[in-house]
């Protein structure tokens, strides 16, 4: 019957979980029982063993998620969520093997006790035998002192597990062991448990060795750190030899009930820290004091206390009594390149590599930094390439001078350590002043195509590539720079170097007349000092047209490996800064393959934004002050002129009634004041009862300007 295999803890959100269930997925049941001589004569005769037909069963992994509401893993033939302990029971008692890996999250620990504790109360109605496989980790030997002080190096075994003692902050971890193995003893024919105690695991996204693997791959520091003195022994596994050792125990259910699961290397941190640094990073080291390394954010106190354990261990159990078909049997050092290529596949660090091509003026330059910021990538140009190899060879040649004191071994050692001949550095730096010196500032393609494989082979633009600006110019450079040195070539494809090969190329494209004009409409400040001024640039231009068409050009060499360059016409966008162009291209190439912000990155982002929102927000509040300010003066200056412009139309009003009322007044005292006189008088003397309609009959009767005839 097929066994099942459960996994219930976050191995769907932990990759070493995920890894060690898959494979056990991908297992045939009693596989590792097979022995040893008959797997041999299998391989001798060409083919693998074969395993009997009752046995043509494979593990079926079922579980719980880290996270019910994320998508199921291929892997697993079935998840489940559980609201309580007792449907959780229900479904451990459905399975015969029941897996528990405490190593990744403490918070497992309670539960796997209580879940052997509880498979243990129901063994008298159980059908079948169960197992229980506690995955621990040997910090629970953090503490324990060696039987034999005088010789000390002799390793401990699984026959020592009696005498263990763990690490002060892995109490938890060695309860929950001898309760397992305590659990164990009372009925085996029922209810057998096993605990793995496992090396410090490494493969695939890396866990406790990422921190220096990320410090390496970003490229941000000259030299890894290693804390302390670096020459504590560190025992280690590849999480794919921890799944091979499952395996065994769930095969062969041996009879001894503790298996240190480690591999034969016994690597110190120095030894380790320095290989990876000469594979990923820098390639050096820098020793800090342990102190300072609780002051690091990037580790947490588990980890340390993990990377400051100091243990000499041998796999006596899996060497005498299981069938291991080893990974990684040497440890990481001696498997770095297996180990590093598992890291970027499975965290996507995948380099990216960008050609740039195009005539003068076209934004190469303002293009590849930009695209250099988006992705993370290091910009490469033959002028920086130049002058930083002749600062690295000049510092190389000034390193003799500083080790006259120095001890010939002392010496030796750092020589091979940073890989530095002297020598060699001296002669190529004064060939390299030699030639600038004849070609005026200028390198020979033999000098040139040397310094730019030196730049796309150092670790930073293969760990996270390059956009490469304007370079190489011709076929031949381009077959010179991108070439493989180990092989010839073999039929008409050039061989070329996968490492340092680009990815994407992308041409540049406008007419000679676009480019004239955006040079005429540079700033000076601008032109000055660069190949932009007249002459220059029309020369560039030129030697530019002449080299892209002859028969065979620098983007021929591309089609020829199916590296086809994609054509950007940037008169198209008439866009002088090339955002645009950028977009387009940033589309063409898709997401980023580097690690994402850090948290101190997002922070400051975050600080920045919030910066910037609080400038804007008191810049649109004084442009909004200044902006009423100045409507009020507007306002006040209207309102002034207004009463201006009122007092004058007053005056003017005045001025004109005056000048009109002259002719009036002359009319009134020659014609109207003599007879309204006489009528006053008149009416004085007769008193009417209307005075006034008396006066305007007078008026009116006796005014001489009147003619009554024609009335």
């Amino acid at each position: 019957m097929t066994r099942s295999c459960v996994g219930l803890n976050r191995y769907l959100y932990t990759n070493y979980a995920s890894c060690i269930l898959q494979y056990l997925s991908t297992c045939v049941v009693g596989a590792t029982l097979e022995g040893q001589d008959e797997e041999e004569e299998g391989d001798e005769n060409g083919s693998d063993a074969e395993f009997p037909a009752g046995l043509e069963e494979m593990y079926e992994i079922v579980g719980t998620l880290s996270k019910p509401e994320s998508t199921n893993p291929l892997f697993a033939k079935e998840t489940y969520a559980v609201s309580s302990r007792e449907e959780l029971l229900n479904h451990l008692l459905e399975c015969e093997i029941v897996l528990y890996n405490i190593t990744e999250d403490a918070s497992q620990i309670e539960e796997a006790t209580w879940a052997a504790s509880a498979l243990h109360k129901e063994i008298k109605t159980s059908a079948k035998q169960k197992l229980f496989i506690l995955i621990s980790t040997i910090m629970t030997w953090g503490n324990t002192k060696h039987r034999d002080p005088e010789n000390a190096e002799t390793p401990f075994n699984d026959h020592d597990f009696h005498k263990r003692k763990a690490h002060p902050n892995f109490m938890e971890y060695i309860n929950a062991e001898k309760h397992i193995v305590k659990l164990g003893k009372t009925n085996k024919e029922k209810f057998s448990t096993y605990v793995v105690a496992s090396g410090h695991q490494y493969g695939a996204e890396e866990d406790l060795f990422h921190y220096f693997f990320k410090l390496c791959w970003l490229g941000e520091t000259p030299a890894i750190p290693v804390f302390g003195d670096g020459d504590n022994i560190i025992p280690t596994i590849h999480i794919r030899d921890l799944a091979i050792v499952l395996q065994n125990v769930a095969d062969h259910r041996p009879d001894f009930q503790y298996i240190l699961a480690v591999d034969t290397s016994m690597h110190t941190l120095e030894e380790l820290v320095k290989c990876i640094s000469k594979n990923v990073g820098p390639g050096k080291i820098e020793k800090v004091p342990e102190a300072n390394a609780f002051l690091n954010k990037g580790l947490t106190q588990k980890q340390l206390d993990m990377l400051f354990v100091n243990l000499r261990m041998e796999p006596a159990c899996l060497k005498d009594n299981f069938n291991i078909k080893w990974v990684a049997e040497e440890g990481l050092k001696e498997n770095i390149a297996r180990v590093i290529t598992e890291y970027k596949q499975t965290r996507g660090l995948l380099p990216l590599k960008v050609c740039i091509h195009g005539p003068p003026a076209s934004g190469k330059s303002t293009i590849a930094k930009k695209l250099c910021k988006h992705y993370k990538l290091h910009y490469v140009r033959t002028t920086d390439a130049i002058a930083e190899k002749i600062a690295d060879l000049e510092q190389i040649v000034a390193k003799e001078l500083e080790r006259v004191e120095v001890e010939v071994e002392r010496e030796e050692d750092v020589q091979e350590e940073e890989g530095e001949n002297i020598e060699a550095a001296k002669e190529l730096l004064e060939a390299i002043k030699e030639s600038m010196k004849k070609h005026k500032g200028s390198l020979t393609d033999e000098y040139l195509i040397k310094i730019m494989k030196d730049k796309l082979m150092s670790m930073p633009c293969r760990n996270q590539g390059y956009v490469l600006d304007g370079f190489p110019e011709t076929y031949e450079q381009a077959m010179e720079l991108f070439k493989e040195e180990e092989e010839e070539a073999k039929g008409k494809m050039p061989q070329f170097n996968e490492i340092i090969i680009p990815e994407f190329v992308f041409s540049l494209t406008a007419s000679d007349e676009f480019l004239k004009n955006r040079v005429i409409n540079l700033p000076e400040i601008e032109v000055v000092g660069t190949h932009y001024t007249e002459k220059q640039f029309l020369q560039s231009l030129k030697h530019f047209r002449k080299l892209n068409t002859d028969d065979t050009t620098v983007l021929n060499y591309f089609d020829e490996l199916e590296i086809h360059p994609q054509f950007i016409d940037i008169a198209v966008y008439e866009d002088f800064e090339n955002s645009l162009s950028v977009s387009k291209i940033i589309k063409e190439i898709g997401e980023p393959r580097n690690y994402g912000l850090t948290d101190d990155e997002k922070e400051a982002l975050e600080r920045q934004a919030a910066e910037e929102c609080i400038v804007k927000e008191a810049q649109e509040k004084a442009e909004q002050e200044s902006r009423e300010a100045k409507e009020r003066e507007e306002r006040m200056a209207r309102w002034e002129e207004w009463n201006k412009q009122q007092e004058e139309v007053k005056k003017q009003e005045l001025e004109l009634l005056e000048a009109q009322s002259f002719p009036l007044q002359n009319y009134l005292m020659k014609n109207v004041m003599p007879t309204l006189m006489q009528g006053i008088n008149e009416c004085c003397r007769i008193r009417p009862d209307d005075p006034v309609n008396f006066l305007a009959e007078y008026l009116f009767k006796n005014s001489p300007d009147i003619d009554w005839n024609k009335c």
